[in-house]
């Protein structure tokens, strides 16, 4: 029986795959389970239309998020803290910190985003990578000033 997953599943395929399934597997396990439906004509074309729908927000998402990362990476975002001699920070500047920043300056992004090796420990003006998508990396102008 030909049958169109809808979840990943081990060692059969990924979601969308049309896959050839014993009868039983499929009605006993796939099926109840929520995992497959049957694969007729109706059912093609519906995943078809959906694979086209999810390629086109892919590529939309794609777009947006390179314009986005082309604004960000023309502006400097200030971050203020409290400094002492020399410039050593008392504690560090996290990934919350620059998202916080990035947010008033009026863009929206998740903090899981950004890409830290380390806390910032010093005042100055630091590079920070934030991935938007895939594969859309934005190096971003972090300053760290004395309050």
């Amino acid at each position: 029986m030909k049958v169109i997953l809808k979840e990943d599943v081990k060692k059969l395929g990924s979601r969308g795959d049309i896959v050839n399934v014993s009868d039983g597997y499929a009605r006993n396990y796939l099926f109840p389970r929520g995992l497959a439906e049957e694969a007729n004509k109706g059912n093609i074309q519906q995943q078809k239309d959906r694979e086209k729908a999810r390629l086109k927000r892919m590529k939309e998402e794609k777009a947006a998020a390179e314009e986005m990362a082309s604004r960000m990476e023309k502006e400097k975002f200030v971050i203020p803290v409290k400094a002492g001699e020399q410039g050593r920070l008392f504690g560090s500047v996290t990934s919350k910190d620059i998202a916080d920043a990035v947010e008033k300056a009026g863009y929206e992004i998740d903090r899981r985003k950004i890409q830290l090796d380390e806390n910032i420990k010093s005042l100055g003006m630091h590079k920070v990578k934030v991935r938007l998508y895939e594969d859309v990396v934005a190096d971003i102008k972090i300053q760290v000033v004395e309050a």
